[in-house]
């Protein structure tokens, strides 16, 4: 009981910790973390800021019962489907963040402009195919664009990223904001990035794994 307690109130803190930095504006974007074989997840429609440790919903990853009547996020489908997918995903943060939000509406992928895309898991970071938010075919494109990554931008929507903690995740889904942010400024400036390539990334992956940066 004390750590699903623990786990609570991390949920909480990261939801206030997203408000707070402009990534989830209005009750914005959600969160989740893995306990045992469910998940803790925010609630639909209640401000971070009003949300209590007992108000987090605690559902199995299959959308079984839940303990309590409370309604999960709309989006408790992609969290599930992330769970049951990556063993490695402990905890998810879904965010609006603005840079790449914007970037999401343009449906653009962010390419290997700068080293530390290799933080996400791969080569880029992807943009997930449009699908209505709340729905299986969103999970399903979620996990489509994920395979090999740890986070991704939702088509007109937002950002996903994953880790082993919540503070993890969280820290993912800020770099995501920042290379969005630093990704559309060379764009706006009429730019053209230089693109590091394939071999350059595997040995950017593997100092971050020396440094216990992946």
């Amino acid at each position: 009981m004390k750590e699903e307690r623990r786990l609570r109130e991390a949920v909480v803190a990261t939801g206030i910790e997203m408000e707070r930095l402009g990534f989830a504006v209005a009750k914005s974007g959600n969160v989740s973390c893995r306990i045992g074989s469910g998940m803790l997840i925010t609630p639909t429609a209640l401000p971070y800021a009003k949300t209590r440790p007992e108000d987090v919903v605690l559902m199995s990853l299959d959308a079984g019962e839940m303990p309590t009547d409370a309604t999960p996020s709309s989006e408790w489908r992609f969290h599930a489907a992330i769970y049951r997918a990556q063993p490695e995903a402990d905890a998810i943060v879904h965010t609006h963040s603005p840079h790449a939000s914007a970037l999401s509406c343009a449906r653009r992928s962010i390419p290997a402009f700068h080293y530390t895309v290799g933080l996400a898991g791969g080569t880029d970071i992807r943009c997930a195919d449009y699908a209505t938010f709340g729905t299986q075919e969103l999970a399903d494109n979620v996990l489509r664009a994920l395979e090999g990554r740890r986070a991704v931008l939702l088509a007109n929507h937002g950002v996903i990223a994953f880790g082993p903690t919540l503070e993890r995740a969280l820290t993912l889904a800020s770099e995501v904001e920042s290379l969005a942010q630093r990704y559309l400024a060379l764009l706006s400036a009429g730019l053209e990035p230089v693109i590091l390539d394939e071999a350059e990334m595997q040995r950017v992956a593997e100092q971050f794994h020396r440094y216990g940066r992946d």
